[in-house]
């Protein structure tokens, strides 16, 4: 489905729990200030005061395209906000606003009603953006209008050790650059960088806007945009230094919880899988039953496990039979590979591809 600008709805239903938070379709003329620029960057911020200006910075550093800063004061009780009032007098593309507290999805909501630019890019209060990286990304949109999202390869920093779990997402995180790539990686874990991107205003309003949801937000606009066929990419350079502090989002809202990202994986999957075929999951282990019990939660029951642990195979889980890989056929069914053991969906993607499966169409990997 084409996400150009001008392209047909991108319309997908929305998680249960979500409720949409709109954004403005005309803020130039809303607030009459002439030419609008071409990207405002979106940034919430709180209790940021050791890192905002830092993070201002090094987006006001860039010259070569034209842009606003809209930041998001979201319940400071520190002097962030202050720093940002003496930006923006020194900066008039620097924007302050202030929510008095609401989370981050109402934030970037407030931000994005705020903004005029056509092109919206991300940033948080804690991250530094790597020169040139809006130019590149604005440039990436207009040479290619099918794209809906840019994101850029990222570097975790921290002041102390960064655990090995993240850095192996960033690892798998940076690899994933073509539109291709990300689809295919889409229900593997958040193929995006949150702060890192870059998107079509109108690609986003087209899938509802900013949503709160029940589990990560970025993850939910992701799977969003990639249920209603949009095109994601990413900038093979680094564009984000991602900082990594105690405290942050990522690992202390409950919304973050690898329990809320199956949620999230199980909601837009049953959809994306239907009830045209029966569905297959590969993975008898914890990692595929606790997929299988979420996706039953939306409607979708498998038929079938399978699994190459031959202690596994001819007995029952969940009521429905294990049964080794060669009971699969292509087009019997659905296969949502499930395996959470290092290497294991790599060598699964090999078996079904000699045996003339077609990703994304004959099975999708969820893990």
């Amino acid at each position: 489905m084409d996400a150009a600008p001008a392209a047909r709805a991108l319309a997908v239903d929305a998680a249960p729990a979500a409720r949409a938070l709109p954004v403005d379709a005309a803020p130039a003329r809303r607030h009459g200030l002439g030419v609008a620029p071409l990207v405002s960057v979106l940034l919430p911020y709180r209790q940021a005061e050791a890192t905002i200006e830092e993070a201002l910075e090094s987006v006001l550093a860039e010259r070569d395209v034209d842009l606003e800063v809209i930041a998001v004061d979201d319940g400071s009780t520190d002097a962030g906000p202050a720093t940002v009032a003496r930006l923006a007098r020194r900066d008039r593309r620097v924007v302050p606003v202030a929510t008095g507290g609401v989370g981050i999805a109402r934030a970037l909501a407030r931000a994005a009603e705020a903004a005029r630019g056509e092109l919206f890019a991300r940033m948080d209060g804690d991250d530094i953006s790597v020169g040139g990286r809006l130019a590149r990304q604005a440039e990436a949109l207009r040479r290619d209008p099918r794209l809906a999202v840019v994101g850029a390869r990222v570097e975790a920093f921290a002041a102390g050790p960064i655990g090995e779990g993240m850095l192996r997402y960033v690892d798998w995180l940076n690899s994933i650059l073509t539109p291709e790539d990300h689809a295919r990686e889409m229900f593997v874990e958040s193929p995006l960088c949150h702060p890192s991107v870059m998107l079509r205003r109108s690609a986003l309003e087209q899938v509802g806007g900013f949503l709160e949801a029940p589990w990560a937000e970025d993850y939910d606009l992701w799977l969003r945009l990639d249920a209603a066929g949009a095109r994601m990419a990413k900038l093979p350079e680094l564009g984000l230094r991602w900082r990594h502090r105690e405290g942050r989002a990522t690992f202390a809202d409950p919304r973050y919880a690898i329990a809320r990202f199956l949620e999230a994986k199980a909601h837009y999957l049953a959809r994306k899988l239907g009830a045209a075929r029966p569905v297959a999951v590969w993975g008898a282990g914890k990692t595929g039953r606790r997929l299988a019990r979420a996706l039953a939660r939306n409607g979708v029951r498998p038929e079938r496990f399978v699994d190459i642990d031959p202690r596994k195979i001819g007995r029952l889980a969940q009521g429905a039979p294990i049964v080794d890989p060669s009971r699969l056929s292509r087009g019997a069914q659905t296969v949502v590979v499930a395996v959470g053991a290092r290497g294991a969906r790599a060598l699964i993607r090999e078996h079904l591809a000699a045996r003339g499966f077609v990703e994304g169409s004959d099975y999708v990997c969820a893990s």
